[in-house]
């Protein structure tokens, strides 16, 4: 008698066993579960329940506790092909097995975030170009321009945050930013100005000097390179009227910087505007040609222009 009760026991436990471990039958082959940076074991666990990829919240938990996996889940983007185990799900969490090929983005020097929607469009699946820009257009300026391995499956907050990491690591602990009399965003603001009018390391800094100079006598930018931010438009296809809108982002309008970044500078121009060239000059022209003119006064500019525009 004693032995057919363990042997039910024994039955009854087994099949408990298979049933909560093994994979629902609801389970979402070819989906993809993502784990966010700082989540709990309890909120993976409940997410998981509620996705139908696992029958018990509690079971993983206790599997979780069994692999020592508490604190190593790692955050990212799992592809479930096929329905899978508890035991194979939590293995797959700790040591980072997303069966996934990253994809390989790389962000030009310059662009801005509507630029970066628009390449990303092609790269990560169902990408939200509306919800990125809503998220990408308040970081304008930090968004720095690298090579970056990123998910397929990536989040329109997992790219930005991506993006914003990368200007952390790269710029933010740079002494001179620290020690200096200007705010980040105001370095930031200029060296995106800088960015789009420099197309050498030498000029970006002559340019730089030439702009802070402005800045501290009070004289008003008047660079064009701030209206692509305001109606696309470049140096060359500038009009009269174009140079009265009633932007804070023009130059020729308002005193001071622009209120923020136009786009999102390399660390060539962020150290240019760091580490300026002190000169003379008060002015300078860019050619079609790629080719700088600078000036000590308008009159100097203006020959600059009337000689080398065409």
């Amino acid at each position: 008698m004693f032995r057919w009760i363990f042997t039910v026991m024994i039955t009854i436990s087994v099949c408990f066993f298979a049933y909560f471990t093994s994979p629902p039958n609801n389970f979402p082959s070819n989906s993809v579960f993502t784990i966010e940076s700082g989540q709990s074991v309890s909120s993976v666990a409940k997410r998981l329940e509620e996705r139908g990829i696992i029958s018990s919240g509690i079971v993983f938990r206790v599997s979780v506790i069994l692999f020592g996996g508490e604190k190593r889940i790692q955050q990212g983007d799992y592809v479930l092909r096929t329905p899978e185990t508890v035991f194979t799900l939590v293995q797959r969490f700790i040591s980072s097995d997303f069966h996934i090929e990253q994809v390989k983005i790389t962000i030009p020097e310059g662009w801005t975030a509507i630029q970066i929607s628009e390449y990303l469009t092609s790269k990560v699946v169902g990408f939200n170009s509306k919800e990125f820009l809503e998220l990408a257009k308040k970081e304008e300026g930090f968004l720095f321009p690298e090579t970056y391995f990123i998910s397929p499956f990536a989040t329109s907050g997992k790219l930005v945050a991506t993006l914003r990491d990368g200007f952390d690591t790269r710029v933010s602990d740079i002494d001179t930013i620290k020690n200096s009399k200007r705010s980040l965003k105001e370095i930031i603001t200029m060296a995106s100005i800088v960015e789009a009018e420099g197309r050498t390391t030498e000029s970006r800094k002559i340019i730089a000097g030439i702009l802070w100079k402005r800045l501290d006598i009070g004289m008003r930018l008047q660079v064009d390179a701030t209206f692509s931010y305001i109606n696309g438009k470049n140096t060359y296809e500038l009009t009269a009227d174009d140079l009265k809108i009633d932007s804070p982002y023009n130059t020729y309008f308002y005193k001071g910087l622009p209120p923020g970044p136009i786009n999102n500078p390399g660390l060539d121009s962020i150290e240019a505007t760091l580490y300026p060239t002190t000169s003379d000059y008060l002015y300078f022209y860019s050619s079609k040609d790629g080719e700088m003119y600078y000036g000590k006064t308008y009159e100097d500019h203006k020959k600059n222009i009337a000689t080398h525009s065409n």
